[in-house]
């Protein structure tokens, strides 16, 4: 007896973004797939009409365990400066654990070839800058960050480097641990954030 369709879905974005990080996007097709989960190709256009549609689930998806993270770290933590902190290490042990998402997000398949991944990967970039941009504006009104910092410019700053940190893991072919480099980037922004009679503490 098969899985139930939800759970082999998942099951198939999964594999599609572990196939990804070991063969990259170019190499991403439906038998590829369907070889990986270890099911026939026909099962896989059960569920999934095209190779597209699942590469939109898989975005769709590791958006929801995003926004999942920041909804857990808000309820977590009533303080903005904690609240950002941890965002970046739950951001990156989830990139972590998927090492297929730099490689689709920086693929010429989203860049160049389908406007319609393309626009889905953006609109979560921009609804993830506007909470993290919240999260900064909470900040300054409760005297954690610098009065003068301007929290959407902040945030896109935040995002920045994020991505470039991943980047540059995903072109080393994941070599070097990603959080302990997160820790090191959240100094970085606590330096720039932190008011000046805080400067010398403890950035968390």
């Amino acid at each position: 007896m098969g899985k139930p369709h939800e759970e082999r879905k998942e099951e198939i974005i999964r594999k599609t973004l572990e196939l990804a990080a070991d063969k990259g996007v170019t190499r991403l097709t439906t038998q590829a797939i369907a070889d990986r989960v270890g099911i026939a190709q026909s099962t896989i256009f059960k569920h999934f009409k095209t190779r597209d549609a699942i590469l939109g689930a898989a975005i769709k998806w590791i958006s929801s365990q995003i926004f999942s993270l920041l909804e857990q770290t808000s309820k977590e933590s009533s303080s903005p400066r904690e609240r950002l902190h941890h965002l970046i290490n739950r951001h990156l042990t989830l990139v972590s654990k998927h090492k297929g998402l730099p490689r689709l997000l920086f693929s010429d398949r989203l860049h160049l070839e389908s406007p319609h991944l393309k626009k889905a990967v953006q609109q979560v970039m921009s609804t993830y800058m506007k909470r993290v941009s919240e999260i900064i504006r909470e900040g300054i009104e409760e005297g954690q960050f610098r009065n003068d910092a301007d929290p959407e410019e902040t945030a896109r700053c935040f995002v920045a480097l994020l991505q470039g940190l991943i980047v540059r893991w995903s072109i080393f072919d994941f070599s070097f641990p990603i959080e302990k480099e997160g820790e090191e980037l959240w100094r970085f922004l606590w330096s720039s954030l932190a008011p000046s009679q805080e400067e010398d503490r403890d950035p968390l």
